[in-house]
């Protein structure tokens, strides 16, 4: 038996849809962080985000190759995430005669919701932002060194208290207690192996404590441009 063949019949298990699930959640948390920590330099003013702007624009080739990987990842994220859901659901047609919900934590139930959620909003995300076919005039912003001018778009984005909302309770599906990163960086570690009675709490505190960093991080952008702070 070939290894394309044992490798297929793998991802048709459910062990097997649950490591891409992992593999490529921990791929999109690295891509999250990172794009924070980028983000997050608004903060030290015009011209550093826009010369980090600048600088991932002249990677060129290998932007775009990073950036088909993640394309990649999400989409397979999502199609085993929806394919696992689906199975869950198969398996058990009939209800429990006692209702045993509440040993599933409200995170891993509305998992599937919020991933939707977090979906709609990276389409929305990279219509305004990355396309800017919502607002085609972020296209012509260009600073004094003729860069993009990554920081007055931001800056024009957040303005719309609606756009900045937005931002903002997709954040909070993302990674508040609730979101789809508190219980998700936990599955992830345990489907990788890292799980043990002695070490699960420490490790659900955290999975809790990047997801409000980066809840934290992500949100105050919005609201350091409502508040006037970036400007």
């Amino acid at each position: 038996m070939s290894s394309s063949t044992l490798n297929r019949g793998f991802l048709q298990t459910s062990v097997g849809k649950k490591t891409v699930i992992a593999v490529t959640g921990l791929l999109l948390l690295g891509f999250v962080v990172a794009h924070m920590l980028g983000n997050l330099q608004i903060f030290l003013g015009q011209d550093q985000i826009n010369a980090y702007a600048k600088t991932l624009q002249d990677l060129g080739a290998i932007l775009w190759v990073a950036r088909i990987s993640l394309l990649i990842a999400f989409v397979a994220h999502i199609t085993m995430a929806i394919k696992v859901t689906l199975e869950n659901k198969a398996a058990r047609p009939v209800p429990y005669a006692v209702n045993k919900v509440h040993k599933a934590s409200l995170a891993s139930r509305i998992m599937p919701y919020t991933g939707i959620v977090i979906l709609l909003f990276v389409i929305y995300h990279l219509m305004h932002f990355t396309f800017a076919t919502i607002d085609p005039s972020f296209k012509t912003l260009y600073d004094s060194q003729n860069r993009h001018d990554v920081y007055n778009m931001v800056i024009n984005g957040f303005r719309d208290p609606v756009s900045s909302v937005l931002y903002i309770i997709a954040q909070a599906c993302l990674a508040l207690p609730i979101g789809h990163l508190t219980h998700g960086t936990f599955s992830m570690l345990q489907t990788l192996g890292v799980n043990h009675p002695n070490i699960d709490a420490r490790v659900k505190l955290i999975s809790m404590s990047v997801a409000l960093v980066i809840f934290l991080g992500n949100s105050s952008i919005p609201v350091a441009v409502l508040l006037g702070v970036i400007k």
